[in-house]
């Protein structure tokens, strides 16, 4: 029966340079950001934007998602029970605190990021604050015009990022009879049967893989053949539905990435996603219940 399944024992590291190990899932995020970057370019080359600005968006965002991402899991992930950690509880107004996290404790420690640990809703996050500042400072449109067209090349860095962790045998689901399951060998963790055989699990990172380029297809043909640009928030509405309500389905068949998820009617993962959706929901309402509008740019020395 085992044999209808797939062995997944892929080498996480591409070469090592000067000792150093250079994993495919840091040469994928580089990739998905240059693909990124490209796509943005053509967008803002589309509407007439100050060349200038695609060179900002690259920096800004770049700095956005690691710095959020890496935030996001350390702050929403990194919580262990005290007894894990050879801790005692802390107790504050008679309460007992039972969960520490060390990022908070030793906050050197976030500059780790070579040993693994990004949260794709941190880089959300750091998206939304990075276009803000963005916008106040160079672009004065909006964060929403701003993810209008950030989003479709996003779509691409995720597919990227999703096939990283497959890589890296990393945030899958639950274990499965299905013929597509993986075995995930190279895991340590490993769901097993009672005799100890690793069991084949739901391959989720395809599947998230499959609904970006979903997603990706949709809003590239919402901006090119229905001009939805126009429609400001139309297309950041949709990526955020199709995004996140198909991450919180897809939750339910996902392992619990740390320990104390185990006990939450909603996993971790779900509760980020909730805002997100609900969001989206009211860009598209809005966006097609208000006049189109294009916006034009000045000229400068570089776009004349």
């Amino acid at each position: 029966m085992i044999d209808l399944f797939i062995t997944w024992t892929v080498d996480p590291v591409a070469f090592s340079l000067f000792g150093w190990q250079i994993r495919w899932y840091g040469i994928l995020w580089a990739l998905g950001i240059y693909v990124c970057y490209l796509i943005e370019k053509k967008l803002y080359q589309n509407e007439g934007c100050p060349e200038e600005w695609i060179d900002h968006l690259f920096v800004y965002m770049v700095l956005g998602v690691i710095i959020g991402a890496r935030l996001g899991h350390c702050l929403f992930y990194e919580w262990h029970h005290v007894s894990e950690l050879g801790l005692e509880p802390i107790q504050i107004f008679a309460w007992n605190i039972n969960y520490r996290n060390p990022y908070i404790e030793h906050p050197l420690e976030l500059l780790k990021i070579w040993q693994g640990g990004l949260s794709s809703h941190g880089g959300a996050f750091g998206l939304i604050f990075a276009a803000w500042l963005l916008s106040r400072k160079h672009f004065h449109t909006g964060i929403v015009w701003i993810f209008d067209k950030l989003v479709i090349g996003v779509c691409i860095t995720a597919t990227c990022i999703r096939l990283g962790n497959l890589l890296n045998s990393e945030i899958y689901g639950n274990p499965t009879t299905m013929p597509w399951g993986f075995l995930f060998l190279n895991d340590p963790q490993v769901p097993c049967d009672a005799a100890g055989n690793p069991l084949p699990c739901h391959p989720t990172q395809i599947y998230e893989m499959l609904y970006c380029m979903v997603a990706f297809v949709v809003t590239w043909l919402l901006y090119w053949k229905a001009k939805a640009y126009e429609r400001q928030g139309l297309i950041f509405g949709v990526f955020l539905v199709i995004i996140f309500l198909t991450r919180f389905g897809l939750e339910f068949m996902k392992l619990d990435q740390e320990a104390f998820e185990q006990t939450m009617l909603l996993n971790m993962g779900q509760w980020l996603s909730l805002p997100f959706i609900v969001w989206g929901g009211y860009l598209i309402y809005h966006a097609l219940t208000t006049p189109p509008e294009k916006l034009t740019f000045p000229k400068t020395k570089k776009n004349k």
